[in-house]
């Protein structure tokens, strides 16, 4: 995994200067530390319960350092840092010019989703962004859209280069799946994301055929030459295009003749051998469904495997896909399996199991139920004639443990410990499924109003919800608290001066641990699109965990995050109220 640095980070509050820091999933859980202000240590004793401090002395000029403590001697200092002036970082982005259409509709930029990495091997996260188009499409919609930009970041705004995608790559959620991952270990993540003639790389060298032009007279890509590319991180130069796999191939072959399902994409990274990373793509959900896993190894793309539900034998495996997936090893052989919504692929490309549940919105993965063991899939389904709307299960056997029958689409489905009442994960959805405990012991009727995202922000273990003030056209970020006595919830941040993506469903355009503690971060672009807008926490937490980061499935959640219908990262243990000790991550980082 990743060689991060102490991801130090200073945020000034109204009671002084919350200072937080990383402990490595390299590190012994008896690594202590000290903290340094202007060089003048503040603890008494080395700090050992927790990894963040608040400076109630602290001021928006005061610099600070952390050094770990090993085996009695002191390490060396972290880089220093100074405060936010507030709860949040802006960090400078540059939106594209607009444009205009074949059919004169004009069109403008907003910045949407993003991802990290570590593209210079610095130890440091950059931001990589999707630039959307105003007049973006659901593939189900007819029309133009502008071209898609993807763009890449440090946090003090300098832009490190601009990949466009040409105008042979439609804009829209299920268009563009880009994942950013260190792909061959070298200490820098590359990119990799489907590209078509047109595309101009980051060092402004366009791959194919710079004229060619395969857009329909209803705006859609259904010909012309599909490509896969890895990009390199640091610069956004192509290393590699090759024939996108799976192809095109015949429109009507998966599911309709207008192209709508054709053009479903969903990608994700996973450990498939259990030690280092491979990239999976994938094609199609509503019917056929094809996953191609690769390596990016020693400067070469080589193919792994195949899944194609048309394959004999396989057919069952049709239509179970969703608008998400998620890589983790299920059944605890070591290796990654691909939950592909209602069916699950093995490490070899080789069938695990289906439920035969279907297609559907959302899905959860991880140690939802502490008293059961392994992981657990929470998922709700679109088909009305589904046995359920919103179903439990072994995510390694695909048993079913419970499941609630709506009759309807049941399109948003969420998991969160937000009752410390109960032991493991509360799951809740909509079309009147309610609140449920993880058991299947209903709690309510009565569910939060956010069905969309959750996020460990505060001083405790519960989970906070991550929603948006939605407005009927747009929706400013907020998190909330869900009061459990009174099934209600408070609002514990506006972010005032944000928006929200993808309308309705509210995303930020990341949440993940970024910076500091085990706790998360989020970044929504501000409304006029000139920055980023990176908010974290200002609460003490007593609780120290490894960064989430270092933690397998925490991570590749994170990468998965900007494909499709976007979805919150979970963990590989139960991280909630009445929580185990977990287990030191069993990771080694690049060089």
């Amino acid at each position: 995994m990743e060689k991060l640095d102490r991801g130090l980070v200073a945020v000034k509050t109204g009671t002084g200067v919350l200072i937080s820091w990383r402990l490595l999933g390299t590190e012994a859980s008896s690594v202590s530390f000290n903290l340094y202000r202007n060089g003048v240590k503040l603890n008494a004793s080395p700090i050992t319960s927790s990894t963040n401090y608040l400076d109630t002395a602290g001021t928006t000029s005061s610099s600070y350092t952390v050094r770990a403590i090993v085996d009695g001697t002191e390490q060396a200092a972290s880089a220093a840092v100074t405060p936010w002036a507030a709860n949040y970082l802006d960090v400078p982005i540059q939106q594209p010019a607009g444009g205009t259409t074949p059919d004169n509709v004009a069109y403008t930029y907003n910045a949407n989703d993003a991802s990290v990495g570590d593209l210079d091997g610095d130890g440091q996260y950059e931001i990589i962004l999707k630039w959307d188009p105003s007049n973006s499409k659901d593939n189900s919609q007819d029309g133009y859209t502008g071209e898609v930009f993807v763009d890449a970041y440090k946090l003090n705004g300098t832009r490190l280069w601009r990949i466009g995608l040409g105008k042979n790559i439609r804009a829209g959620a299920h268009y563009t799946q880009f994942m950013v991952y260190d792909l061959d270990g070298d200490g820098k993540a590359e990119i990799a994301m489907k590209t078509a003639d047109g595309t101009k790389d980051g060092t402004g060298v366009t791959i194919g055929s710079s004229t060619a032009d395969y857009r329909n007279s209803t705006g859609r890509v259904l010909s012309g030459p599909e490509y896969l590319t890895i990009f390199e991180g640091a610069t956004g130069k192509a290393l590699t295009t090759t024939n996108y796999d799976p192809p095109r191939g015949t429109v009507s072959s998966w599911g309709d003749s207008y192209g709508n399902r054709v053009d479903r994409f969903l990608a994700t990274i996973a450990y498939l051998d259990g030690q280092r990373p491979s990239l999976v793509m994938a094609r199609g959900y509503y019917t056929r469904t094809v996953l191609v896993a690769y390596n990016w190894r020693g400067g070469t793309l080589s193919k792994l495997w195949t899944f194609d539900s048309d394959t004999s034998g396989n057919s069952a495996y049709a239509g179970q896909g969703n608008h998400n997936l998620t890589a983790a090893d299920v059944d605890g052989d070591g290796k990654d399996e691909i939950v592909y919504g209602a069916m699950t692929i093995d490490d070899n490309g080789g069938k695990l199991y289906t439920t035969g549940l279907g297609h559907g919105d959302a899905l959860h993965v991880g140690d939802l139920n502490p008293n059961n063991t392994g992981l657990e899939v929470f998922k709700v389904m679109e088909n009305t004639g589904a046995t359920y709307g919103a179903a439990v299960w072994n995510a390694g056997t695909g048993a079913i443990q419970w499941g609630v029958y709506t009759g309807a689409d049941t399109g948003r489905g969420m998991a969160a410990d937000i009752d410390p009442r109960y032991p493991g994960e509360e799951v809740w959805a909509t079309n009147g499924v309610g609140l449920y405990q993880i058991n299947g012991t209903k709690i309510s009727s009565t569910i939060p109003s956010s069905v969309n995202f959750g996020i460990w922000w505060d001083g405790d273990l519960s989970r906070e919800l991550l929603d948006h003030n939605w407005d009927g056209s747009k929706g400013v970020g907020r998190i909330d608290k869900w009061n459990y006595t009174t099934s209600n919830t408070t609002t514990l941040l506006t972010a005032t001066g944000t928006l929200s993506n993808n309308t309705t469903k509210g995303n930020p355009s990341l949440q993940a641990d970024l910076l500091g503690d085990w706790r998360e971060e989020v970044i929504w672009r501000k409304s006029d699109n000139t920055a980023l807008r990176i908010y974290a926490t200002t609460d003490v937490t007593s609780t120290r965990l490894w960064t989430l980061m270092h933690d397998p499935l925490y991570r590749l959640d994170v990468a998965w995050q900007n494909v499709a219908y976007n979805q919150p990262p979970h963990t590989s243990f139960y991280l909630g109220t009445g929580m185990a000790t977990p287990a030191q991550p069993n990771i080694y980082v690049t060089p």
